[in-house]
């Protein structure tokens, strides 16, 4: 079987559950996944045949698909930033709009890079620590979650790629458990901010497989985490520190409010997409 033959294979398995233009890019993804050389222009490489190892596993893989696993999972990597992560169920997979908020940190900085320190809440894979480790060197990170899966998930993540990243088991809603962070010149999180009343209308590749522990907040209050953090920052920014955030689609102004209540100054910065989804605050 060509590549160009199992392309097509592909398309015409996936297509009655996700539609033509989407079987479409998962065939390209999964083509570029067992090319050889995935900068290769599939005009190129179409001819070739699909490696044996690649054509026993392709079956599963469109199986599990066909299920709404999440191809990421289904794969068991997500880039980020240029960056492969391990992807799995112990962790929500990174998104493009986190990758926003992770450059609009690194632009902030001042070069040359002094010895800064920055603490992520909520750290899942470990994609914004380790990112900001592999980008601002000097930079001291830390890496905090509930989960002790997706910890060990981020450790991984940060020995395969070659950064030292400090990650802590904490609950950040167990105000007991702030005195073992230290102080730090950034706070960075996409905490969960989704209500569960939403979850009847999300792709089940998100609510059957992805963690609701790092998704879903209650209905009765949305804003918690960012409440939490808004109040731990008080405690632990250093002077002239700052915090960075991804919010829900529609939670800007209601995050401004409850910072600016705080006694904190404010950012909105819009998505690629021109949405409100991320927030900076600073005393």
């Amino acid at each position: 079987m060509t590549l160009q033959d199992a392309g097509a294979w592909i398309i015409q398995r996936l297509t009655p559950v996700f539609g033509e233009d989407e079987a479409r890019a998962i065939s390209r993804w999964l083509l570029e996944y067992f090319s050889s050389d995935r900068k290769m222009p599939a005009s190129l490489y179409r001819n070739r045949d699909l490696p044996q190892e690649a054509e026993a596993l392709l079956p599963g893989y469109l199986a599990r698909l066909e299920q709404h696993e999440p191809l990421q999972y289904v794969l068991g990597e997500a880039w980020f930033c240029g960056l492969r992560f391990t992807a799995d169920k112990r962790a929500l997979i990174p998104r493009p709009e986190t990758e926003e908020l992770v450059e609009w940190i690194i632009s902030e900085q001042k070069f040359p890079l002094s010895n800064r320190s920055v603490l992520d809440i909520g750290t899942g894979t470990g994609c914004i620590p380790i990112t900001l480790k592999r980008r601002l060197q000097p930079f001291t990170v830390t890496g905090i979650d509930v989960s002790k899966d997706a910890l060990d998930l981020a450790r991984q993540n940060a020995q395969q790629l070659g950064v030292e990243v400090n990650f802590q088991q904490i609950d950040i809603l167990d105000e007991s458990q702030w005195s073992l962070l230290l102080p730090v010149d950034i706070v960075v999180s996409n905490p969960p901010y989704i209500p569960a009343a939403e979850i009847k209308n999300m792709n089940a590749e998100v609510t059957g497989f992805e963690p609701h522990l790092a998704l879903f907040v209650p209905d009765t209050d949305p804003l918690l985490f960012y409440r939490k953090i808004a109040q731990l920052g008080l405690r632990l920014l250093k002077p002239q520190g700052e915090i960075y955030l991804e919010l829900h689609h529609d939670g800007a102004a209601g995050t401004t409010k409850l910072f600016r209540e705080a006694g904190y100054k404010t950012l909105i910065r819009p998505d690629m997409q021109g949405k409100e989804r991320m927030l900076k605050a600073w005393k």
